[in-house]
Formats: structure tokens, sequence, C-alpha cells
């Protein structure tokens, strides 16, 4: 980490699990569990257990300046993953977990290994935290898609929270669940159960076990305002 400290203020390339292209922009913080990029456009958060290398950019471009403020104040003490995803509550924000997309939404609680949030597409969506690439918070007065702020009312969601992710799962058996985005049919089904490590879910075309160390993200879209604990198969 020493070496990263020094590249402080440089512009870097750096290449992280689960993303195609690398990642480029001027290195503003790093900690032990988190590095902080700016392109001139954005702010990357980035959890390091997913970085797979960085290196001083060999093609940087002297346009970049630094800027002049920050989307949240963590300067006065070191910065850490679980206090970035604490400051960034509430805020709009693009989260970056799996295949081609990305959420855009806002953190609405945070757990102990995994938060809730909400998102104009998928609603209620639990992201485990440790497959989380990157954090992009957005400017205080952007919405998602340009909507007004009275048209976007942050719903409670209808389910309650539990302390783990692993407990999270559980809570959800003979429910409707959608897992890692509907990247993949064989992760949208009921689950039928949740006995750690493994999830039997049953699709639209049979049955598929997953190994729940796997699993992203999980969202209900059957759940609906007024429901009793909504998306629950009888």
């Amino acid at each position: 980490m020493e070496t990263m400290t020094l590249w402080i203020d440089r512009q870097v390339e750096l290449k992280l699990s689960g993303i195609q292209l690398p990642l480029k922009g001027v290195l503003l913080e790093v900690s032990s569990d988190l590095i902080v990029i700016y392109n001139e456009f954005h702010f990357y958060y980035i959890p390091t257990i997913h970085l797979q290398y960085l290196k001083l950019d060999p093609y940087a471009s002297s346009s970049i300046d630094p800027p002049t403020e920050y989307p949240f104040d963590l300067q006065s003490t070191p910065i850490s993953y679980r206090k970035m995803l604490m400051s960034a509550k509430g805020m709009f924000v693009e989260i970056y977990i799996t295949g081609n997309q990305s959420v855009h939404g806002y953190l609405t609680h945070i757990m102990n290994d995994y938060f809730a949030f909400h998102s104009p597409v998928f609603h209620t969506i639990f992201i485990s935290m440790k497959h989380v690439k990157y954090v992009v918070p957005y400017h205080p007065n952007t919405t998602p898609y340009s909507m007004k702020i009275e048209n976007f009312l942050l719903q409670p969601s209808q389910v309650t929270f539990s302390r783990t992710f692993e407990q999270q799962i559980k809570k959800l058996e003979s429910m409707f669940v959608v897992f890692d985005l509907g990247e993949n049919s064989s992760k949208i089904g009921v689950l039928h159960s949740a006995d750690h490590p493994f999830l039997e879910l049953h699709t639209a075309t049979g049955k598929t076990i997953l190994h729940s160390e796997h699993v992203k993200t999980i969202h209900l879209p059957a759940v609906r305002k007024g429901d009793n604990f909504a998306g629950r198969m009888l």
C-alpha cells in the first residue's frame, strides 16, 4: 500500500475482476479496503478486494484537473469501504456489480455484509458488499433518469432486514426471487430452500442449485405496496 500512496495525485490505470476494460483516472485516496479515483467526470469508490492490478497510466493525459469538491467529506479521517457506504446513504449513486449492468438509485439500509438499495427499475435490491465493483456518487441535484423529485418517492420495503446476507436469503424462502439482476434464467424463480451454502431455486423450466457465496444481488419483482410479505408463494 505504501507504493500506491506515492502515486496519489497521479494518473493511474487499474483492472478489476469482472470488468473487461480498465478504469483510468487520478488516484485521490488509498486505504486497505478502498481506492478512490477521479476521471474529471466522476469519482469512483472502488473496494480493493476486486483489484487485479494498479499501475501508472502510460498514456496519461495532462487535461485532468484535480477536483475542487468531493461528493462527501472523507478527508478528515482515514477512509474505509463501510464509511464510504454510510456517507453515500440517501445519495443518488451508480453501483456496478455484475455483467454489463449497473444499477442507479439510493442506498437505504446498511447491514453487516450487505445493503438495501432502492432503484426505479428494480425497486428494493439486496446487494452483497463483497461483490460491489465500484460506487459512483452523483451531484446532489441529480435524480435517476432525470425524473422530477416529486415523482420519485422512496417506497418503504415490505420486507424486513436481517443482519447478514445469509440470514436475508433464508428469510426469502418460498418467495419468487431474482438473483444477480436476472442475468441468467437459471437465477429466476421460487426459492424453495436456503440451506447455507446451497440454494434450491425452482425456475420456469426445472430446478437449479446455486452456491450462496456467488449470489451478488436479490430483488423481489412481485413485491407490491399493501402485500403482506409480498411475493410469498402459497
